[in-house]
């Protein structure tokens, strides 16, 4: 198992018993390996947000890939999945482990519509490969961009897990017209995505949103709503946020100064750097340096 290892990390979370967050980010130019020995108790569900994985079974005899925005669930009562997952480079992935009996808990008045909780197929194996609805990649988002003080992250986090499956299972009838039509189209999705990539690549010289909105081929009102819709921010908010938090893992480094980190990040002086590490953090990046090593 890799958890922070380079620029691998592993963000685990215990929900509670029974059910489990895990959060892979592989920014590496390695394929990074994750194993788990999991009973046949538990439903997998994998949301692949960037890039892609790839699901071993039967000592690699056979495998399953998780694509770039999809998502698969794996449900089996009769025998053991162990999780033996290889993560390509550049790829980004969230993944539910939740006991079948913390499931049907949760949506036990939903059996009817959702296959392996009804009756009939109580017994029976279910294996699922969807893509990820955009209403689910905006919480998906949120998660992975959680900033909250550690004493109530986790309770922010189990609430936007239900949110997410609630999202996932929804009835399609029930959500099609009602979500932001812009957003059905695939390829305004990627477009949109391509200028997270793009921002986040150039985060010490970023774009106008007019430069922006020119390079994906959207106009500047579609780049600002679909942004939103997706990863539930503005695009420069985004991008500060993104930028502080990059900021803070090259200050744990210990292989830049203060100084350094914030020209690294698109900042000229020192004191503009300090003053919005400090909007963040509450706190200087030096003081945030010392408290490491304390």
């Amino acid at each position: 198992m890799f958890k922070n290892v380079g620029e691998s990390t592993l963000d685990e979370i215990t929900l509670e018993k029974g059910f489990y967050v895990l959060h892979f980010q592989n920014e590496s130019k390695d394929v990074e390996v994750f194993e788990r020995d999991i009973d046949s108790t538990f439903i997998q569900m994998h949301f692949c947000i960037r890039g892609n994985s790839k699901f071993l079974f039967n000592n690699g005899n056979y495998s399953f890939d998780v694509l770039d925005n999809r998502c698969i669930l794996l449900y089996n009562p009769q025998r053991t999945l162990p999780i033996h997952l290889e993560i390509q480079p550049k790829t980004t992935l969230i993944s539910l482990l939740i006991s079948i009996e913390k499931f049907h808990s949760l949506f036990s008045k939903e059996s009817g519509y959702i296959p392996f909780l009804s009756n009939e197929n109580s017994n029976r194996k279910y294996y699922d490969d969807a893509e990820i609805k955009p209403t689910v990649a905006i919480v998906l988002q949120q998660i992975i961009n959680s900033n909250i003080n550690s004493s109530i992250r986790e309770l922010y986090i189990k609430g936007k897990v239900y949110e997410l499956l609630s999202l996932h299972f929804q009835k399609d009838e029930a959500t099609e017209g009602e979500y932001c039509p812009f957003l059905v189209d695939e390829d305004n999705v990627l477009k949109i995505r391509r200028a997270k990539e793009i921002i986040i690549s150039r985060m010490a010289e970023p774009p106008s949103l007019q430069e922006l909105a020119n390079e994906i081929g959207l106009n500047l009102k579609k780049l600002k709503e679909g942004f939103k819709q997706i990863y539930g921010d503005t695009v420069y908010s985004f991008l500060f946020d993104y930028k502080m938090e990059h900021a803070r893992r090259l200050l744990e480094s210990n292989k830049f100064n203060v100084n350094e980190v914030g020209i690294q990040i698109g900042y000229s002086t020192a004191s503009h750097f300090i003053a919005a590490f400090k909007k963040k953090f509450g706190t200087t990046p030096k003081k945030y340096v010392m408290s490491l090593n304390k």
